[in-house]
């Protein structure tokens, strides 16, 4: 058990919660491309709308360094 309880930096952690969040935003997908027909124009600017936001959340995270291993 001498290795099983080693910590991992909290950098690991913060990652970890930044690809959970990410990836679960990218679930959103599937269902709009299942309708995008049916959504017409307004369903298209909603996902833009959604794509960026996720954008700059991404920009931000890289930014403040929160995507660095060092």
């Amino acid at each position: 058990f001498g290795e099983a309880t080693r910590r991992l930096p909290v950098r690991f952690y913060l990652i970890a919660v930044l690809f959970i969040l990410f990836d679960i935003e990218v679930i959103f997908f599937l269902p709009w491309a299942v309708v995008f027909r049916q959504l017409g124009l307004f369903g298209l600017i909603e996902m833009v709308i959604f794509i960026v936001i996720l954008l700059v959340g991404y920009v931000y995270a890289w930014k403040k360094g929160a995507l660095e291993w060092e």
